[in-house]
């Protein structure tokens, strides 16, 4: 009888433990996504334009990504930026300078990190390539820093739009080697191996007769490995966790 209620004892507490275990790991993972709000960013919040909201949500690929959003004409000509990360907008990163033995602020302009869109803007700076840099910077009102996580966009075109036209999302992120886009791919490509896999590029047609429509924006091909050219390429068969920096991203015209 000792026996038996020992292993009856035994029974319960291992079945409250399978319960409680898987119920412990749950509420965590509740607690850790409740202790991560989706952070909002606003930008040129004076723009007489159209009102946009952008949804943006991470792929298990990212790892604090640079991002440039901005809008063209159905022609593909383009127009203005909507958002870029801060640190390509002035053409300054937090830890660019090391000269006095301790990183501090400092200019580094990286040509391989967003060239579809800084072709686009077509801003030639005085030392031959399209990036911002002081003198040549994105105005504060379309820059934001580079978030985390999940966030939504809250910005604004500068005028109203006359007709369809088109978002654009061009995102790279550094050091997401695979086995084509290699360290040693380029030997002597200094401006690949700040890239590694290329920038992705993103786009979606918005109508301004249709406000309030929330609206994917799909993969169209990504860019030159080094920034060298404007182009956009299609091959997109030898990125992997590159196409994987984004989860979804919409847009809606409020």
């Amino acid at each position: 009888m000792k026996n038996q209620y020992h292993f009856i004892r035994r029974s319960t507490v291992l079945l409250l433990l399978s319960i409680a275990i898987p119920f412990s790991g749950f509420t965590q993972k509740a607690k850790n996504q409740a202790t991560s709000p989706i952070e909002t960013i606003v930008t040129n919040p004076e723009g007489s334009g159209h009102s946009l909201t952008f949804e943006f949500r991470k792929g298990p690929g990212h790892n604090h990504p640079l991002m440039a959003i901005w809008i063209e004409d159905m022609d593909g000509n383009y127009i203005q930026t909507l958002y870029v990360a801060r640190s390509i907008a002035k053409g300054e990163f937090n830890y660019g300078d090391k000269t006095g033995g301790k990183w501090q602020p400092g200019e580094i302009l990286r040509p391989a990190a967003l060239p579809y869109w800084s072709h686009k803007r077509n801003i030639l700076n005085d030392k031959g390539n399209y990036m911002p840099r002081k003198g040549y910077e994105v105005a504060d009102a379309y820059s934001g820093a580079t978030p985390p996580a999940d966030f939504n966009l809250n910005t604004r075109t500068d005028n109203p739009m006359n007709g369809k036209f088109r978002i654009l999302i061009e995102v790279n992120q550094s050091w997401d080697w695979n086995s084509y886009w290699t360290n040693n791919k380029y030997p002597d490509d200094k401006e690949y191996k700040t890239s590694s896999q290329p920038a992705v590029v993103y786009a979606a047609v918005i109508d301004p007769q249709q406000k309030g429509e929330k609206t994917a924006l799909q993969v169209i091909g990504r860019s030159h490995h080094a920034g060298a050219d404007g182009q956009l390429y299609n091959d997109l068969e030898t990125l992997t966790t590159a196409l994987q920096i984004i989860s979804s991203v919409s847009v809606s015209l409020d």
